[in-house]
């Protein structure tokens, strides 16, 4: 089957990843042989002291990675995305993304590049006798409690930006092994 069989007939796997400097989105055929590609370069922002992307730089930055996407399949073989086997997301795999019950992001997402959490780390390290990264969520989350920050009471749902994505494109509440190992879950 051509690439562009392969499109057409809904049998291509989208991936998508969100890194730190660029999403990347990547169309492959059934023998996993990339066939198109797009892209979006994103920053993230200082804001606060903390390295954060906004939600609405996610969804912008995704919505364009895909446009790109599709420009490249109808470059390439003059048809249209209108089906595919399947979709993944990974992205940075830690970080903090702390929702309340109302599903509201609670503070801005904060990146795993932050290292305010070093309290935190040292203190989860030392208990569970195991080195606990600073970029973890789970570090994110005892700092955010040791520095009595007023939304920990309202924590309803944390996760990574992986498992937000995942979460708001399909519902569902899941995460990967390397971002489930930051949140000890």
């Amino acid at each position: 089957m051509t690439a562009k069989e392969t499109i057409q007939a809904g049998k291509a796997i989208l991936g998508i990843e969100f890194g730190s400097t660029r999403i990347k989105a990547v169309l492959i055929d059934e023998d996993n042989k990339p066939i198109a590609q797009g892209s979006h370069e994103w920053e993230n922002q200082l804001v606060d002291g903390l390295w954060t992307y906004s939600t609405e730089a996610i969804w912008y930055g995704l919505q364009d990675c895909y446009a790109e996407l599709r420009k490249d399949v109808q470059a390439q073989y003059d048809c249209e995305i209108e089906a595919l086997a399947a979709i993944g997301f990974s992205a940075m795999m830690h970080g903090y993304m702390a929702f309340n019950e109302k599903q509201e992001i609670l503070v801005p997402f904060r990146t795993w590049r932050n290292t305010n959490t070093g309290k935190a780390a040292a203190e989860l390290s030392k208990l569970f006798n195991y080195n606990i990264p600073l970029r973890w969520s789970i570090s994110h989350l005892y700092e955010a409690i040791l520095d009595n920050e007023e939304h920990v009471s309202d924590i309803k749902y944390l996760t990574t930006l992986a498992g937000y994505v995942h979460w708001q494109v399909t519902g569902k509440f899941v995460l990967g092994v390397g971002d489930a190992s930051g949140l000890l879950v």
